[in-house]
């Protein structure tokens, strides 16, 4: 399989109040619906912010997995302190390459941020890039609803040419 599936900051951290009002309720099952039925080889990636007071800081439990990612088999997992999961503590690209992966699902959070950030790298590096919209989440930021801001990133992705926008039922059921 040609295919790999990344699951991006799919993290207990973003359950913290302070991030403020989030769209999509359903992402992280929407996940689990992937993860279920996912058989290709699959990437998790987690966010280690530097930041002392972060939720997601390296030795808090926010910095852990959610729930929905217990049982997970992943072929690879890392971490990273920037947006795109190309510019982790692996090399994203040869990872890839070395296992003649030439696209991309990715999920996870936040939308406008790592996931559209990723999708964007993926897409210049010439990737065939899917974002499942509906298994991403993000924040309500400045003046800008969560809501929003995940159509800002499904306009961006899809207008810029870096992705094809897709459902989870699109991955699940790719012949309906």
């Amino acid at each position: 399989m040609n295919s790999a599936l990344i699951l991006i900051d799919v993290q207990r951290g973003f359950d913290d109040p302070s991030w403020g009002r989030r769209d999509n309720p359903d992402a992280e099952a929407n996940i689990a619906r992937l993860l279920a039925h996912w058989r290709g080889p699959l990437v998790l990636v987690r966010h280690d912010s530097a930041k002392p007071d972060s939720p997601l800081r390296p030795g808090q439990d926010g910095n852990r997995f959610k729930p929905e990612l217990d049982g997970a088999r992943p072929d690879l997992v890392f971490g990273k302190r920037v947006n795109s999961a190309f510019h982790g503590e692996v090399d994203l690209h040869a990872w890839l390459g070395g296992r003649g992966i030439t696209d991309l699902v990715l999920a996870g959070v936040q939308t406008n941020m790592c996931v559209e950030t990723t999708a964007r790298v993926g897409g210049n590096l010439g990737y065939r890039v899917r974002v499942v919209l509906d298994a991403t989440f993000t924040f309500d930021l400045e003046d800008l609803t969560a809501g929003q801001l995940s159509r800002a990133t499904a306009a961006n992705l899809r207008g810029g040419g870096f992705a094809e926008i897709v459902r989870t039922d699109d991955v699940v059921h790719p012949d309906n």
